[in-house]
């Protein structure tokens, strides 16, 4: 004991001994924050400006920033225990440090790894200057691959990839590989041909996580070099992943081309181990890989996993035999490098020029401009394979006719529209094949079952909504455009991705069921909105939700899936016995269930699954409450006209993640009431009336 007691006196004077670096004030960065927080970063160079963007982010929200980094090289087990190591299993089973690590010395050069390398500056600086912030100190310093792997990561859950290595792990690979459907987004794009006042509109409105990796961080970046862009990154992003610069501007939502493939390797019945590919046997190569899982508070105990690889890529054994996979996202990694010129363009041609590089995976892109361009493109990197075999099915594991190497699509083949008749382009997470009016849509090409875009009609209650409301106005002011995108009403029949005859909930005959009697009549009178008044529009969510939880225990919650009437019974009457215990009534106003809550603000939330203004709740344990935890979150509203490029703005919470800073919860009313805040572009009024202005530091 005592020499225990020793050891530990002197580590603590080691550390007490530590000092933090000589750092001095980076001159060439200005950061100025507005009333709201939000950073407006300006400096001569493009690099200086991703500096300072870093370093706001690391002022903001450094404990999601350093999770990502730690999920990048493999550390999260450490700090999150149990889930953060089946995420760090997840990047290395995908090989995605490997995959950078190949490719970093010949594709990472020029402006690119300047501007990897200004960010990377700037965190590993203001990790040196506030160790007491660091979650664990062995994941500094941060590498520019650290960033790459973050941003493979990222793209592999958008792809929908994920789903495929999880049906692998799990060993449900069984009949047609359906491609999870997230809650999505919506974009929408109007010409000034079809506005009162000749403005061309543009709304960016992406249903993320409110709080999380994913959650939008709101900047505006300005430099000498032609950079002026404002918009959402995600904690890590050295750039605007969506926005608008003083020229054009655009919105993201998540599409669902077929990126990822999987294949069933014939194997030897003697030797171990060893495949048939092309007439030949291969053996595999065998990967393990050890990561650290913290235990309780301060133990950490090494976990060790095998996986191999085959010609495929990434192979696994499981109860239904060995599988390999290939997905699209692990391929590239100059995806920062695209959304950079994308920040950069200036008109529809050069906007062009950068989706050509072709390094972003997927997303649908909604585009307007000061020119009165408006486009659409369900824009991916889909690899060119053998138009023989069906992808959404388990391919043969043993010829080299169902691989596919780096050969993709170009990008003039994908499903794209650019200045319609109609005046008019969205998305709602539905299908490329339904943009804009029926007359001016695309018609799907020869190349859809390699596309593997779903659904060529794949419709959700949104995307029936907003043609509807579109298409009954001949002109559409500004006023019109934000109710639009505040639309809280669902259409005239429900349709879901996961059921397609949700309608059915709605259509119940009371008379058969006499115990639900009441509840059924209630949802069959419903006018179908969630805003916070309705007194219906709880029943609704919890029956939904009911009907959901039941389809994903039997494994049936997949695309174009249906429900019964017995299904809607089980789901009212469960709903039903819920909202009795909890209010003892089924009749009770949205806005006092469905809230928004950070800290000490609670406030009434409108919205539900899949309307316009999209919101998701999960319940507030010990409380008879549901937070938004999901949908309307970061949303931009711009117009381009005459008179210049106006924007207005709202983030779920504000600026900052910090429990204790004045802007942790100053923009929820803001949110809650459907309101906005304008921004501007004129970056020296900006900074003539900003709250604070400062100059982030670098070590000397």
């Amino acid at each position: 004991m005592i020499r225990i007691s020793i050891f530990v006196s002197i580590l603590l004077l080691i550390c007490a001994c530590q000092s933090v670096p000589d750092a001095e004030i980076y001159a060439e960065v200005q950061i100025a924050r507005d009333a709201w927080g939000v950073a407006h970063i300006k400096a001569k160079t493009d690099a200086d400006v991703i500096y300072g963007l870093a370093w706001a982010q690391c002022e903001d929200d450094f404990v999601t920033l350093q999770e990502q980094m730690l999920a990048s090289k493999g550390l999260l087990g450490e700090i999150k225990g149990k889930e953060g190591l089946i995420i760090d299993f997840a990047v290395k089973f995908m090989g995605l440090r490997e995959s950078v690590n190949e490719k970093y010395k010949a594709e990472v050069t020029g402006q690119y790894k300047v501007l990897l390398t200004s960010f990377v500056n700037a965190v590993n600086t203001y990790a040196a200057l506030h160790p007491d912030e660091l979650l664990l100190s062995d994941a500094f310093p941060v590498t520019e691959q650290d960033l790459l792997v973050g941003y493979q990561l990222g793209l592999v859950d958008i792809s929908g990839a994920g789903a495929d290595l999880q049906k692998i792990l799990e060993s449900k690979l069984t009949g047609v590989l359906d491609q999870d459907i997230q809650k999505g987004s919506n974009a929408i794009a109007i010409s000034g041909r079809k506005t009162d006042s000749g403005n061309t509109f543009l709304a960016i409105n992406s249903h993320q996580p409110m709080e999380g990796w994913y959650s939008w961080y709101e900047a505006h970046l300005h430099s000498d070099e032609g950079l002026n862009i404002i918009g959402g990154t995600f904690p890590g992003g050295f750039m605007i992943f969506h926005g608008a610069n003083e020229h054009l501007g655009w919105a993201q939502t998540v599409n669902r081309p077929d990126l990822s493939d999987v294949y069933q390797l014939t194997m030897h019945e003697k030797k171990e181990l060893h495949y048939r590919y092309d007439g030949e046997w291969l053996k595999l190569k065998k990967k393990k890989y050890w990561s650290w899982m913290k235990l309780f508070s301060i133990v950490k105990v090494p976990i060790s996993r095998t996986v191999y690889e085959s010609v495929y890529g990434p192979t696994f054994e499981t109860e239904q035999g060995i599988f390999a996979w290939s997905f699209a996202a692990s391929q590239h990694i100059r995806m920062g490098e695209q959304w950079f010129a994308m920040n950069k363009a200036t008109n529809l041609n050069e906007f062009k020029q950068a989706l050509a590089m072709q390094e972003i995976a997927c997303t649908n892109i909604v585009y307007a401009d000061k020119e009165d361009n408006i486009f659409y493109i369900s824009n991916a990197t889909i690899p060119i394979r053998n138009q023989n075999y069906n992808y959404n099915l388990v391919l043969p594991g043993d010829t080299s006719a169902t691989m596919w190497r780096d050969e993709y699509y170009p990008i003039d083949a994908l499903p794209q529209i650019t200045n319609p008749a109609s005046g008019f382009l969205f998305n709602t997470n539905n299908s490329p094949y339904n943009a804009t009016a029926a007359e001016d849509d695309v018609v799907p090409s020869e190349r859809q079952p390699v596309f593997g875009y779903l659904d060529e009609t794949m419709d959700n209650n949104r995307s029936k909504r907003i043609l509807q409301l579109l298409s009954d106005l001949d002109t559409i002011s500004y006023d019109d455009f934000k109710a639009i995108k505040y639309d809280l009403v669902y259409p005239d029949t429900l349709e879901t991705p996961h059921f397609k005859n949700l309608e059915l909930l709605l259509q119940l005959e009371p008379d058969h069921y006499p115990e639900l009697a009441s509840q059924i009549q209630q949802l069959n009178e419903w006018d179908r909105s969630h805003d916070l008044n309705n007194m219906s529009a709880a029943l609704f969510h919890r029956s939904y939700k009911a009907l959901e939880n039941k389809k994903k225990a039997e494994n049936k919650y997949v695309y174009g899936g249906q429900i019964t009437e017995a299904d809607c019974v089980r789901a009212i009457e469960e709903a039903s016995q819920i909202m009795q215990q909890k209010y003892g009534t089924t009749r009770i106003k949205l806005g006092s269930v469905q809230r928004h809550i950070r800290g000490d603000i609670n406030l009434p939330l409108a919205g539900g699954p899949d309307v316009l203004a999209a919101m998701y709740t999960e319940e507030v344990v010990g409380s008879t409450q549901y937070k938004g935890i999901v949908g309307e979150s970061y949303i931009a509203l711009v117009q381009f006209g005459e008179d210049g490029t106006s924007i207005e703005t709202v983030n779920a919470y504000g600026a900052s993640a910090e429990p204790d800073s004045p802007h942790y919860t100053d923009q929820m009313e803001l949110f809650a009431s459907q309101q906005l805040k304008p921004m501007s572009f004129d970056i020296d009024q900006v900074f003539a009336e900003a709250d604070t202005i400062y100059h982030p530091m670098k070590i000397k």
